[in-house]
């Protein structure tokens, strides 16, 4: 997977925009204001990419023991509900895109009616 694949995926969900509001490195995907996942492009052009995803604490655990090598407590955000992905290391996207999923559906069900209503899902 490329910078570009990442992007363009989860830029196809409904109501997410992109940002940089931390500074000129972190790329951050939000739904209705939310953060769903964010990833360093320093990490990338440095050859060693990484994405962060919101992830149910269970769940997050579970895939940290079945994925050691690529499956880490989320870098700089709760250990609990944030996991950090290592792309290119063995996991197939298609896992990593069901993450992003997951990720993105977490977001969305904590959300307003309103919020919600208003992405047409």
């Amino acid at each position: 997977m490329n910078i570009e694949q990442l992007r363009n995926y989860c830029m196809e969900k409904p109501g997410t925009i992109e940002e940089m509001p931390f500074d000129n490195e972190t790329l951050v995907f939000k739904v209705m204001g939310k953060i769903f996942a964010l990833t360093s492009l320093a990490a990338w052009e440095g050859g060693e990419p990484k994405i962060n995803v919101k992830c149910d604490p269970k769940e997050a655990i579970r895939l940290r023991e079945k994925y050691p090598d690529q499956v880490f407590p989320g870098y700089h955000m709760s250990k609990k509900h944030w996991n950090t992905i290592q792309i290119n290391t063995g996991l197939p996207d298609e896992k990593i895109f069901r993450f992003i999923n997951h990720s993105y559906d977490l977001v969305v069900s904590k959300l307003p009616n309103k919020l919600r209503d208003d992405l047409d899902l």
